[in-house]
């Protein structure tokens, strides 16, 4: 049996690894490979601000910021396809599911800029003005974006199609972390679960994507609701306290509570969370060093992985990568080699010669320059 795949053009084309300063990216590829000899080709470097790359959905698309510019490359060639320019520094970008629109999040100025790949003429501007903006993203139609004012004192949702405009009052800004979410869509995009705090009290409200009505609102046995997520098949709700407590809770779409799960107590929860892709099961990570899987029946725990310091079993087999480089043998070598002495360069080694020569160039000739002035000046001894 043979596995193989064709390599984007750029790929093609180019076998040399390069690096650059910081600042940079280099899109890789990983040629599959049934032995050790797999190997990951890299193109040359391209410029990137605050790490802001990202590909399309349909992975036709590779978007990448430089300040206040957004840069749209063909994912097969990296051609420059697109080439936007923003009112100022890019913090965020997300694409729409469909890959026709990309947004650009200025929160320093409290804006959100919307462009279009199929209409390069068309942009959106959408200002939230004194209210600040610290969060935004799509919703899962593509055709509506969520803003997040500062304080978290509300969520706009504005409509690309009506331009309408539509507001959700008292979101929860939930802790930092991998998966600590306060707002989440069910993957057929039909419901939005908001974590809300009022009142010193945490609630949870379901709400129809379509027209942004209310459909469910419930308060949670948490003392600090740290994060929601959906499961895959949108029936089941999951909501964890923060890692002070441990407790993770189920909901059902209508708001009941099925399951409540706790491992322990006085010591620090849970970590991180996640559904599996049939949505059978949930696994829970904690503080402890654990990840918990819990069944989809009975919520009750089926198994549990750990992550100890030290591995004292024999009969577990590490594997550890080492890096290895080439024997030196200094008595065979000359420094520098004799040019006559010197073989003829490889094309690799010839285009990476040839690039470090045109980046001293500027630098030389700054230096000349420099140099005449100096010797120009009157009064200078010789």
């Amino acid at each position: 049996m043979h596995a193989s795949a064709r390599s984007p053009d750029w790929l093609r084309r180019s076998s040399s690894v390069t690096s650059g300063r910081g600042g940079a990216v280099a899109a890789g590829w990983v040629s599959r490979s049934w032995g050790p000899a797999a190997a990951m080709n890299f193109s040359e470097a391209f410029k990137l601000s605050s790490l802001l790359c990202k590909f399309s959905p349909d992975g036709k698309y590779l978007a990448s910021c430089v300040q206040y510019r957004l840069v749209v490359r063909d994912a097969n060639t990296l051609q420059i396809c697109q080439l936007y320019t923003c009112l100022d520094q890019i913090q965020h970008i997300e694409w729409s599911a469909d890959s026709l629109f990309i947004l650009c999040a200025l929160y320093k100025r409290g804006l959100v800029q919307v462009w279009s790949l199929e209409q390069p003429e068309w942009h959106c501007k959408i200002d939230e003005g004194s209210a600040g903006l610290v969060a935004s993203c799509w919703s899962p139609d593509g055709r509506h974006i969520l803003n997040t004012t500062e304080f978290h004192l509300r969520i706009t949702v504005w409509s690309l199609c009506t331009k309408s405009v539509s507001y959700i009052k008292y979101p929860k800004a939930c802790q930092q972390g991998e998966s600590a979410r306060g707002i989440t869509f069910t993957r057929d995009g039909r419901y939005l679960a908001l974590a809300e705090r009022r009142d010193c009290k945490d609630y949870v409200s379901i709400l129809v994507c379509s027209d942004w009505q209310l459909l469910r609102h419930f308060d949670t046995d948490t003392q600090d609701l740290a994060g929601i997520e959906w499961a895959p098949n949108g029936c089941v709700l999951a909501a964890w306290d923060s890692c002070l407590e441990y407790k993770i809770l189920l909901y059902s779409l209508d708001g009941r509570l099925l399951s409540a799960f706790c491992a322990y107590e006085w010591s620090l929860g849970i970590k991180s969370v996640a559904w599996s892709p049939s949505s059978q099961f949930l696994a829970v990570g904690s503080y402890d060093g654990k990840v918990r899987i819990l069944n989809h029946v009975t919520w009750k725990m089926i198994t549990e992985f750990g992550h100890p310091a030290t591995i004292n079993n024999p009969k577990i087999v590490v594997y550890k990568e080492a890096e290895k480089s080439p024997p030196l043998v200094l008595g065979r070598l000359a420094f520098p080699p004799p040019r006559a002495a010197a073989g003829p360069l490889s094309s690799t080694e010839s285009e990476y010669a040839e690039a470090c020569r045109r980046q001293s160039q500027p630098q030389d000739r700054h230096r000349g320059a420099g140099l005449q002035s100096r010797q120009l000046l009157p009064g200078d001894e010789e």
